[in-house]
C-alpha cells in the first residue's frame, strides 16, 4: 500500500471520528492553514461569505452589543472579523481554535484589542462557567472528535439565555440537487484543493467528514439532549449547507 493509500484510509478512519479524527484534524488544518482562505472561497464560488453572514445575523448579538462572543474553531478568524464588521457591534470575539497556525494565518485581519485569538481545544474550553454571551461556529462543528461533547462543552460556556450557532454543511434533500453536489463534492472539490494547497488527503476528507455528520433533523436533536432550547435550523442553498440555533 501506497503511502497515498494510507493517507487516504486514514482520512476515511478520521471522518467516523474518536481520538484518531482529533489528531488528523489537528494535523491537516495546521498544514493547509496557508491557503486555507483561498480554498473556501474558491471551492464556494464565494458564497461561503454570505452564509456566514446570514450565520452572524442569527446570534442575536444586538441583545448585548458589548457583549464576549466566541467564535469557535475559528481557523483563520473569518467570522470574528466579520462580526466585528456589524454596525453597532461594540463587543469582544474569542477566537479559538485547536490548531496554532489556522490562527497565525488569521493574524492582522482585525486589531486583538477586539478579537484575540486563543489556541484551545473545542472539547476542554478554557473559559469558566456562564461567562459568555453567545458563540458560533462555522465549518468547524463537523470535525470535533465527540460532537456531544462538544455542544454540552459549548452550553457549559454560555450565560443563560445566550445563542449558540451552527452554520455547516449539509446533504441535499432533493434527489437532482443531491446527485450535482456528490459529484463536486466527492470528485472536482478533492481534486482542486489537493491541487492547491498540495495536501493529497485532506480536501478527501471534507466530503467524507459530511457524509459522516448528522443531517439537519439529527443535529438539531442532539442540541436538544445536550440541554439546548428553542432549536430551530434553516437550509442554505438548496441544503448545501444549514444554520442551527440554540439556546442556553
Amino acid at each position: 500500500m501506497t503511502s497515498t493509500d494510507l493517507d487516504a484510509v486514514e482520512a476515511r478512519a478520521a471522518a467516523e471520528g474518536g481520538a484518531v479524527k482529533r489528531a488528523y484534524v489537528r494535523r491537516i488544518f495546521s498544514e493547509i492553514a496557508p491557503r486555507y482562505d483561498l480554498l473556501n472561497h474558491l471551492l464556494s464560488f464565494n458564497v461561503d461569505k454570505r452564509w456566514r453572514a446570514k450565520a452572524i445575523r442569527e446570534l442575536g448579538w444586538t441583545r448585548v452589543p458589548d457583549g464576549t462572543y466566541l467564535d469557535l474553531c475559528a481557523g483563520t478568524l473569518d467570522v470574528g472579523t466579520q462580526l466585528l464588521k456589524e454596525a453597532g457591534f461594540r463587543g469582544f470575539v474569542l477566537g479559538t481554535d485547536f490548531a496554532l497556525p489556522m490562527l497565525q494565518a488569521g493574524v492582522g485581519k482585525a486589531p486583538r484589542e477586539r478579537l484575540s485569538p486563543v489556541n484551545g481545544d473545542a472539547l476542554e474550553l478554557p473559559y469558566r462557567d456562564n461567562a459568555l454571551d453567545g458563540a458560533i461556529v462555522a465549518f468547524g462543528i463537523r470535525n470535533l472528535a465527540d460532537l456531544g461533547a462538544g455542544l454540552r462543552e459549548v452550553r457549559r460556556v454560555l450565560k443563560p439565555g445566550a445563542r449558540f450557532v451552527i452554520l455547516e454543511f449539509s446533504t441535499p434533500r432533493s434527489a437532482l440537487v443531491r446527485t450535482g453536489y456528490h459529484a463536486y463534492f466527492h470528485n472536482i472539490l478533492p481534486w482542486i484543493g489537493g491541487v492547491i494547497s498540495g495536501h493529497k488527503t485532506a480536501y478527501k476528507y471534507l466530503p467524507q467528514s459530511v457524509a459522516n455528520f448528522p443531517v439537519q433533523d439529527q443535529l438539531a436533536q442532539k442540541m436538544r439532549d445536550a440541554g439546548y432550547v428553542d432549536v430551530r435550523y434553516r437550509d442554505l442553498t438548496f441544503g448545501v449547507a444549514a444554520i442551527h440555533v440554540g439556546t442556553k
